[in-house]
């Protein structure tokens, strides 16, 4: 009897088995992980790509309308698939600056998605060298909410931010009409 168990105690019979046993629940969380990680890198470069888009828009026209923007905005939300827009928000703002005075201020904003408009004339810090002084400048800012499929539960939801600056084409700067 003490022979048999000690045979059975040197054997080598089935260890790769055990040990895949240990290892199999480490790589898939590693499996899940990187397919997780990929998916919240890609949501990112498509949120940086939908707010540089719609600055870019913006700034090919002189004057925009309220049914432009929804455009632009729906355009913009079209660049997230396949991620929904229902956990983002967009404001698309105007901000010129006072040759007099050097300040920049809000001339028009207009949010989406339940975004909140920056303030009309108020005051905006604005990186140096974007505008000119007297010219104005099309400042896109996007917030997504990116809630992993699988590592929801863990994780929960990621917040996401963009913002960007675009200087008008063809005037000094652009109109925002109803």
């Amino acid at each position: 009897m003490l022979n048999r168990l000690m045979r059975i105690w040197r054997s080598n019979d089935g260890l790769a088995a055990i040990e895949f046993a240990f290892l199999a629940p480490v790589l898939a969380i590693l499996l899940l992980g990187t397919i997780e990680l990929c998916n919240a890198i890609q949501c990112r470069q498509k949120i940086v790509s939908e707010t540089s888009t719609m600055a870019d828009l913006v700034a090919q026209v002189s004057t925009v309308s309220n049914a432009d923007l929804t455009n632009i905005y729906d355009a913009g939300s079209s660049i997230l698939y396949p991620f929904g827009t229902t956990p983002g928000t967009v404001v698309i703002s105007s901000i010129v600056n006072d040759p007099t005075n050097g300040h920049n201020s809000v001339a028009w904003s207009v949010p989406f998605n339940g975004g909140t408009a920056l303030q009309q004339n108020s005051t905006v810090t604005v990186p140096i060298g974007v505008i000119a002084p007297g010219g104005s400048a099309i400042f896109v800012q996007v917030t997504y909410n990116y809630t992993p499929p699988i590592g929801q539960f863990i994780v929960g939801p990621i917040p996401m931010t963009d913002s960007f600056y675009s200087r008008p084409r063809e005037s000094a700067s652009v109109s925002y009409t109803d």
